[in-house]
């Protein structure tokens, strides 16, 4: 393998290895770039606030403490949060794959009856929305409000992901389909047995981009909301936040403010740790569908 790339280098033109040798070292940046902050947001939150305020990193581990971590767990609200969290998120990923996959195969179908009535349809609604406001309204009068669907259901469909998975069953050749109605596969079968099982990249994909969005997203249920009980992670992080943040004119004595300080950055650093874990641990599971689902899905 190693022998054929090298040859495969000896061929290529003086202008190819100048362009690869350009791309490495703009990928090496990025890598970098994106690498460094997250090193330095999960060793800060285990250094000690006056040491990463004064100092910076350290790794001497008599500066190492987990008291951020500690005082986030003190809070018998962040576990039931990340329980609601996994719950929304969850729930909405399955709400999202099951219509987008669904509408997107029907989208794809070239006999379908007013294709081209919703396909215009769809596209003005991702282009034009009624607003927070007419939003609220229909959540309210649909009695959604302070339960878990508020914030499952709207917005559970984009129609960006259902254009992607258009585009993907489009992608599948015909002649699997028309093969299996000859044996005398129904329209259900076809669809259950040949084309979801070819589908698994966009699927996880879709479903990647549906859980992160709904994991980090937490306007909603500041809106929709009002018992503490069913906050999702993000809001009840947000919430120790700007508990633990000064204000000016609260504390009179300057070192105690600053105190306050330290501690206020040392748990925005645990939080954003506790947050991100989740994320950090799915991540790779779905590394392998991840390329293939959006270059297929992205080709036509």
């Amino acid at each position: 393998m190693s022998s054929s790339k090298s040859t495969h280098l000896l061929n290529s033109s003086k202008t190819d290895r100048i362009i690869l040798l350009v791309n490495k070292v703009l990928l090496g940046l990025v890598v970098v770039v994106v690498t460094v902050p997250l090193l330095y947001v999960l060793l800060g939150s285990f250094l000690q606030p006056q040491i990463l305020a004064t100092k910076g990193l350290s790794f001497n581990p008599d500066h190492w403490t987990v008291d951020g971590y500690i005082r986030i767990f003190q809070d018998g609200t962040i576990m039931r949060g990340f329980f609601n969290s996994v719950l929304y998120a969850s729930g909405f990923t399955f709400v999202a794959i099951s219509f987008t996959v669904l509408a997107g195969y029907a989208l794809s179908v070239d006999d379908l009856v007013g294709k081209k009535f919703f396909v215009i349809f769809f596209l003005v609604a991702m282009f034009f929305n009624g607003g927070m406001i007419p939003t609220y309204l229909v959540v309210r009068s649909l009695g959604l409000l302070n339960t878990p669907w508020a914030i499952i259901l709207p917005g559970a469909v984009g129609v960006w992901n259902l254009i992607l998975a258009r585009t993907y069953f489009k992608a599948i050749p015909n002649e699997l389909k028309e093969a299996a109605r000859i044996d005398g596969a129904s329209d259900l079968m076809i669809f259950w047995k040949i084309v979801l099982p070819l589908a698994k990249p966009i699927i996880f994909v879709l479903a990647l981009f549906a859980f992160i969005g709904q994991w980090n997203a937490y306007f909603q249920a500041m809106i929709y909301l009002d018992d503490r009980s069913l906050y999702p992670l993000q809001l009840v992080l947000r919430e120790i936040l700007i508990q633990n943040e000064v204000q000016p004119g609260m504390i009179a004595d300057q070192l105690a403010r600053a105190e306050m300080q330290k501690i206020a950055e040392m748990i925005k650093y645990s939080s954003i740790v506790v947050a991100s874990l989740p994320l950090l641990i799915m991540y790779p599971f779905f590394q392998k569908y991840f390329e293939k689902g959006v270059m297929v899905g992205s080709l036509k």
